[in-house]
């Protein structure tokens, strides 16, 4: 008789990045004998979805929540999810948000056994009724590494780190055809995404125009952003490279980078997104966050990532600069004659 498996409840909600650098860990579970089931809110819901690493994902809308604001209605959401989710009587359960938000899900999901770090924020520990030493050994770890050591504590040791991602659609894939349509196919393509939430976080606009007029005449160029970062694409790009903000949703902008030579981007989701496609080369452009934690993982030739030194302040990991004069100094930095110079090698050596 086949032995039943165990059922693990992941508690990730969200962003975009944080929920790709889960991928790994869920992948390590289900490998492992788990049935998995992830607890995502909108942000990561389509990454999630149908994603191998899985067997059931469970939305969380506390997009909608927050947008709403307290109210009976969101609370009666809530506590229908709730139910679906003791319904499964999960053996584990992991929270891996570490944060508030997920304190309520954690708290009252029914699992046994209830695992999280003891670096959560936000009194997110009282939820955990099992508790596992800080997950970021070191300052320079990995984010990937650090969210497998729940694995580890479950006596799971990966081999390999593996990424899955859901399959694009016929009509998806027909989508993107249409819009990179008029790309020279002769020449290497490469995406910029130069849009990310945290102000900080951007590039300087000349900076990207430095890099975008020195590599276009050897390239085709296509910007990816949402509906709001328009204007800076305008800006960067002067109008005459193709640009798609606001006209993919996640499983397209998927099909787009995996069909890159190279994307490039702030330390966004939209860098995860791509690193997790598996296909282009990543330049990841790093300013107040630390990229030898943040950056893409794996192979150095392939993933590079740039900046977040040079300045006494760097990498802050703020979200507001805290500077009284000079501030976001680190957005300045760094050249982009180095980022032109890593462009080239990487399609052109």
């Amino acid at each position: 008789m086949e032995e039943k498996k165990k059922k693990v409840l992941l508690i990730k909600l969200s962003s975009l990045g944080d929920v790709i650098f889960n991928i790994p860990l869920a992948n390590a579970l289900k490998d492992a004998g788990y049935e998995v089931t992830w607890l995502v809110s909108e942000k990561g819901i389509q990454v999630v979805e149908n994603n191998p690493c899985v067997d059931k994902a469970i939305l969380a809308p506390v997009v909608k929540w927050k947008k709403r604001g307290p109210s009976l209605e969101s609370f009666r959401e809530y506590l229908e999810i709730l139910k679906q989710i003791r319904a499964e009587k999960f053996d584990i359960a992991i929270d891996s948000q570490m944060m508030l938000k997920s304190l309520y899900w954690m708290l009252f999901c029914g699992a046994k056994r209830r695992i999280i770090s003891k670096e959560a924020r936000e009194f997110a520990i009282l939820g955990g009724n099992e508790w596992i030493d800080d997950i970021s050994y070191a300052p320079n770890s990995p984010i990937v590494l650090n969210y497998l050591r729940y694995a580890n504590h479950l006596g799971i040791n990966p081999e390999q780190i593996r990424v899955t991602l859901p399959k694009r659609s016929e009509e998806q894939i027909k989508h993107v055809d249409e819009l990179l349509a008029d790309i020279d196919n002769k020449k290497p393509l490469v995406v910029i995404a130069p849009a990310t939430t945290w102000k900080n976080k951007h590039w300087d606009k000349d900076n990207w125009k430095i890099v975008v007029d020195n590599i276009s005449a050897n390239c085709n160029i296509v910007f990816t952003g949402g509906p709001n970062d328009s204007e800076l694409i305008d800006y960067i790009s002067g109008g005459k490279h193709i640009s798609l903000a606001g006209k993919t949703d996640i499983m397209e902008l998927m099909e787009v980078f995996s069909r890159a030579n190279v994307v490039l981007a702030p330390d966004s989701g939209s860098a995860h997104l791509a690193w997790a496609t598996g296909n282009p080369a990543v330049i990841a452009i790093f300013t107040c966050t630390p990229k030898e934690v943040l950056g893409p993982y794996g192979d150095k030739s392939k993933y590079i990532s740039i900046g977040g030194e040079g300045l006494p302040c760097q990498p802050c990991f703020k979200r507001k600069c805290r500077l009284h004069k000079n501030i976001n100094a680190c957005t300045k930095f760094p050249n982009p004659k180095d980022v032109v110079d890593v462009v080239n090698g990487l399609i052109f050596s």
